[in-house]
């Protein structure tokens, strides 16, 4: 079994553990973490975060290998959604939400004490409360849906109008 397998054979240990920005898990080969920022802040899976509808945020996962082996590959893909408190999730969002780049990052592997960065950014075209799930999840071409993956808790992202200022 790979590092990266035994990572992500425990999702419900990964969201239980993630609960102040930093994500910690011991597995059989090792401690990973993975800090999520937003707009340069740490983010905290209880806390909403602001932004202006027409301005892009910057978005950050950083990944370390705190394990004695090297893990990898991998990809990181970052899917925004919009919950309607019912149990609804709406995924169709390409009218709503643009990326600056891609939502999808490879990582080919992360070495002992080292981290791989994912740098994004989005835009908000609209108002509204926003969720992104960051999943990590093996890096396979020739499937279209990987076999093993793992959630990060959904960031909560609200967009609102932006100020407009006056000269008097």
């Amino acid at each position: 079994m790979s590092p990266t397998t035994s990572v992500l054979a425990y999702p419900e240990v990964l969201r239980q553990a993630y609960r102040t920005g930093v994500l910690k898990l011991e597995g059989e080969c090792g401690i990973y973490s993975a800090d999520v920022l937003v707009d340069g802040k740490v983010c905290d899976c209880d806390i909403v975060v602001d932004c202006k509808v027409g301005d892009p945020i910057a978005l950050e996962v950083k990944l370390t290998n705190w394990s004695k082996h090297s893990v990898g590959p991998f990809a990181l893909t970052v899917i925004p959604y919009q919950d309607y408190q019912n149990g609804v999730h709406n995924y169709e969002l390409h009218d709503a939400i643009t990326f600056v780049g891609s939502n999808t990052f490879h990582i080919d592997s992360v070495k002992p004490t080292k981290n791989a960065v994912c740098f994004g950014a989005l835009l908000f075209l609209y108002t509204g409360d926003f969720y992104l799930n960051i999943k990590f999840h093996e890096d396979i071409s020739s499937r279209e849906l990987p076999l093993s993956w793992f959630c990060l808790p959904s960031v909560h992202i609200r967009a609102t109008e932006p100020v407009i200022q006056t000269k008097l």
